[in-house]
C-alpha cells in the first residue's frame, strides 16, 4: 500500500483516507433535494465543537483506497454528483482526485471550511467557514455558496463579515446548528425576511432520517 500523502508535499496523492462513502440525497444549501454521492474523506483539524462527525477527525482511523477504486465505485451510483465532505477534504491535494472523477463523467462538489489551501477542480464549491480556523482568502472569490452554521446571535455579524468578502456571484446561506435549531431558526427566519440576499438552508436528511 502506498503511503498516504498530505497535500503540503506537491505531490499526487493516490490514495485517500476515506471514512465512508454512500448514496443519499442532498440535504443542505443550493442542491438541496438533489441525489447525489457523498465521499466523507477522513482527517480534520478544525475541531468545531459541535461538529456531527467527530469520528471522521483521525485520519488514522479509516482505510486508504485508491483513487481509481474510490472513483469506479462513485461510478456505479447511477447518479452525477459526487460530493466530497469530511472530516475536512482540503487537508489533501485534491487535484487528481477530481481530474479522475471528471474524467468519469461526473460533477464534482465539495463541502470545506477552506482552512487549507484550495486544490481540485470543482463544478460547486461549498464554503463553510468556522470560527475555530480561519479560512484562506481564496475562497471567497472561488465560492459558489456561502453556508454559514448559525450557533448563536453573534454568528448573524460574522456571517455578514463574510460575506462581505465574497464574489457578488455566490449564495448566500443560514443554517441552525441541529443542537441549537429550536432557538436558532426563528431568529433566522426574522434575519432572512429583514435581509432577502439570504436563504435559509435546513439540514433537511435529518428532519427526513436519511444518510
Amino acid at each position: 500500500m502506498k503511503t498516504r500523502i498530505q497535500r503540503d508535499n506537491g505531490l499526487i496523492i493516490d490514495e485517500l483516507p476515506v471514512m465512508e462513502s454512500f448514496l443519499t440525497v442532498q440535504g443542505e444549501g443550493g442542491h438541496t433535494g438533489s441525489a447525489a454521492y457523498f465521499i466523507r474523506l477522513g482527517g480534520c483539524d478544525v475541531g468545531c465543537v459541535w461538529c456531527d462527525v467527530k469520528e471522521s477527525w483521525d485520519p488514522e482511523a479509516h482505510p486508504t483506497q485508491t483513487v481509481e477504486d474510490i472513483v469506479n465505485e462513485a461510478s456505479k451510483q447511477g447518479v452525477n454528483i459526487v460530493v466530497v465532505t469530511g472530516g475536512e477534504p482540503l487537508m489533501y491535494n485534491l487535484d487528481h482526485f477530481t481530474h479522475s472523477l471528471h474524467s468519469a463523467g461526473l460533477k464534482t462538489h465539495i463541502e470545506t471550511s477552506g482552512a487549507h489551501s484550495l486544490s481540485g477542480n470543482w463544478d460547486w464549491l461549498c464554503f463553510s467557514p468556522k470560527k475555530f480556523m480561519a479560512p484562506k482568502d481564496e475562497f471567497y472569490s472561488a465560492a459558489d455558496e456561502l453556508k454559514v452554521v448559525v450557533y448563536n446571535k453573534s454568528d448573524f455579524k460574522w456571517a455578514e463579515e463574510h460575506a462581505a468578502k465574497c464574489a457578488d456571484k455566490v449564495n448566500l446561506f443560514l443554517q441552525p446548528e441541529w443542537s441549537k435549531k429550536d432557538q436558532m431558526l426563528p431568529l433566522i427566519v426574522e434575519y432572512v425576511k429583514k435581509n432577502p440576499k439570504w436563504r435559509i438552508s435546513l439540514q433537511t436528511h435529518k428532519y427526513m432520517d436519511i444518510p
